[in-house]
């Protein structure tokens, strides 16, 4: 598969930077898009820089201009619901626990746990505890940005 460039053009002339800021340069192996305004989603990104050793992540916040355009695949409610990590050399795009079950693998730290998901029923367990605490991260210190959110929003943890 492989995932179109896009160019931005402001006033006819092209841009030579990436529209949307990153953490890391871009050109690395995975991006990770999070919400930018929420508290709790910011720890996870120091986290993230901290255990990123090998350089592998661009971080971007999904408000940042640029993103939309870049990853055209992600629906925009796809970023409130869940962190999006998409693979930059095939555009392979993981959200919710499935993310952070990559973001292990790429890790250096994270594969001294990336092998939790391996035993049975984990995945469904990892899915269901993810969709239940973004839905409920504003009560452990997100603040009003999440408390604060589209009434038709669906976890889908029937």
């Amino acid at each position: 598969m492989t995932v179109p460039v896009v160019h931005f053009t402001v006033g006819g002339e092209e841009l030579s930077e990436p529209v949307a800021p990153a953490v890391g340069e871009a050109g690395r192996g995975y991006t990770v898009i999070y919400d930018g305004h929420c508290k709790v989603c910011g720890r996870m990104v120091k986290f993230l820089r901290k255990w990123d050793r090998n350089r592998e992540l661009e971080i971007i916040p999904s408000q940042a201009p640029g993103v939309r355009a870049r990853f055209p695949w992600i629906p925009q409610r796809a970023y409130m619901e869940s962190v999006q990590v998409i693979r930059t050399d095939d555009g392979m795009t993981w959200q919710a626990a499935a993310a952070l079950e990559e973001l292990l693998k790429v890790l250096p730290k994270g594969r001294l746990f990336a092998w939790l998901f391996k035993i049975p029923f984990m995945r469904p367990l990892a899915d269901r505890f993810y969709r239940w605490f973004a839905r409920n991260r504003y009560r452990m210190g997100c603040g009003e940005h999440c408390a604060v959110r589209p009434a038709d929003l669906d976890y889908d943890d029937s």
